[in-house]
């Protein structure tokens, strides 16, 4: 075979990976956004720099899933009850540039260990309100 044809014959293969590879992307995308419960949120946790992603809502965890991973089992998981809301503020100019457009940051705290969400307005009323109405602990006591 020519040095040619093994040259087109390999740039095709790899071209064709490619195409499948951006076509699971897509894919993974449109099915978080698809689901119920999930939305576009950043994520920071000290001292690392902001990551782009998306949360899941469960009935116990709040997950949030790498936009840059074909992974369907989620990097972060947060148990509900664990959760506190801190607060929010509007984002720095240099964190305007690694967030998404008319986002907020919302202040979290972990198992008293604290991070960063970077998420829109109206879903930070619908997060605060979820961790906020949390299940029952115990008997009779609320989270």
């Amino acid at each position: 075979m020519e040095v040619l044809g093994v040259t087109f014959i390999s740039l095709a293969v790899i071209f064709g990976l490619l195409v499948l590879v951006i076509g699971a992307f897509l894919l993974r995308r449109y099915q978080l956004n698809r689901a119920l419960g999930t939305f576009d949120a950043s994520i920071r946790l000290p001292p690392k720099g902001w990551r782009v992603g998306v949360c899941r809502y469960t009935d116990k965890n709040l997950e949030w899933l790498s936009l840059l991973s074909l992974s369907p089992i989620p990097r972060f998981r947060f148990l509900r009850s664990s959760l506190e809301v801190e607060g929010w503020r509007s984002p720095t100019e240099a964190e305007r540039v690694r967030i998404q457009p008319g986002a907020i940051v919302v202040q979290l705290a972990y198992e008293g260990e604290p991070f960063d969400l970077a998420m829109k307005y109206d879903v930070y009323a619908g997060l605060s309100s979820w961790i906020e109405a949390g299940p029952v602990i115990g008997i009779g006591t609320w989270r």
